[in-house]
């Protein structure tokens, strides 16, 4: 019997310090999946950059699946043959499925951050108005998570006032009753932070190499929870100070093994051992 190759890539900019390769490799070995590769596509440095040549090459080397990530969630839409409900309703792809020759994309941040936060927090912890920062690729993924968490008012910050309209389009599209979002600028931001219960980070601030936060960090209360989706570092800047004022907090590496699991599940059809991923991580942590 002919065993399944499965050929991997990561699909991105600056690559380096992504511990998703080493995260799908070793849960790949655990089940005994000899002929799996997750390999980095890194775009890093590439001026114009058609995502669909990047696709057609890949393929043709060999390529069985693609895993999406900044800055080219949304771009790489345009370059796909179908569009998966999930990704679709949010505007944004992370998971590239071939199937039958056609590339279709879905979108596993959605539920990686919705398994994060239900792991982070207490099942009666408050929600109903939380503000998140960032509207891109993975502010679509999280704001739509936040909704599915239960969060009545979802107020969404960003500097870039096209994309906030486009994700108060998506999100509204799919509210439920008593639900609304509204969307702002970081001048509201002291006032809307001040008014919530949690408050979220789905930029790139704080990232090795970029650091900072996307707000002034002495405008947190106690009672508030704070999640953040960079992972590296594990304890962003944001998140210390968080803990400094008494506020519970959620790290992106929860995120980070939830989307991973059902990422691998959709490419190699095969359903991985989540706690075993977790405790890979961990180790994966220790060792940088």
């Amino acid at each position: 019997m002919r065993r399944t190759a499965h050929r991997i890539g990561l699909i991105g900019n600056d690559l380096g310090g992504s511990l998703s390769p080493a995260l799908h490799q070793a849960e790949a070995h655990a089940l005994g999946l000899p002929d799996y590769s997750y390999e980095r596509i890194d775009l890093e440095g590439r001026t114009d950059v058609d995502l669909g040549q990047v696709l057609r090459e890949s393929l043709a080397q060999g390529f069985t699946g693609f895993n999406v990530t900044h800055p080219h969630k949304q771009a790489i839409m345009p370059h796909l043959d179908e569009i998966a409900p999930d990704a679709a309703a949010i505007g944004a792809v992370n998971t590239v499925v071939l199937q039958d020759g056609r590339l279709i994309g879905h979108n596993t941040d959605r539920t990686g951050f919705l398994a994060g936060l239900r792991r982070g927090l207490a099942r009666d912890a408050k929600r109903a108005t939380v503000t998140l920062f960032g509207a891109g690729g993975a502010g679509s993924a999280v704001g739509a998570a936040l909704l599915d968490f239960g969060v009545a008012d979802l107020r969404i910050i960003d500097t870039d006032a096209g994309r906030l309209a486009q994700l108060k389009d998506l999100l509204t599209a799919s509210l439920g009753a008593g639900q609304q979002v509204s969307t702002g600028t970081p001048e509201q931001a002291r006032g809307w932070i001040a008014a919530s219960q949690g408050v979220v980070n789905a930029t790139p601030l704080g990232m090795e190499g970029i650091g900072g936060t996307p707000f002034d960090t002495s405008w947190l209360a106690a009672d508030q929870w704070v999640a953040d989706v960079v992972y590296r570092p594990v304890d962003t800047e944001l998140l210390r100070d968080a803990a400094a004022h008494g506020c519970t907090t959620v790290k992106g590496t929860e995120m980070l093994v939830e989307q991973a699991a059902d990422t691998f599940a959709l490419l190699v059809c095969t359903a991985p051992d989540r706690r075993r991923m977790r405790s890979s991580l961990e180790h994966l942590l220790a060792a940088v």
